[in-house]
């Protein structure tokens, strides 16, 4: 059978990585400097995901107002 013994387990990342790791912005930075586009949206979906969220705004604004309530309370009750 499996005979197990107590062992220390030491994570320690500057013991693991070296080299110093760069920040996010760092690695953005770098990302478009290389040419990489992952993490950037194209003029196309930048245009559609604003469509989208403008569809979303415009019939919040022709809808009822909303009906605000203070905090710590149960919510508006039933006038909605």
């Amino acid at each position: 059978g499996y005979r197990f013994k107590p062992i220390s387990l030491k994570l320690d990342f500057i013991d693991s990585f070296k080299d110093r790791m760069p920040d996010a912005y760092e690695r953005l930075l770098m990302d478009v400097i290389r040419g990489n586009q992952t993490l950037f949206m194209r003029y196309d979906e930048l245009a559609a995901a604003w469509q989208w969220i403008e569809s979303i705004t415009n019939h919040w604004k022709k809808s009822t107002p909303l009906k605000l309530y203070e905090s710590g309370t149960w919510g508006p009750g039933d006038d909605i």
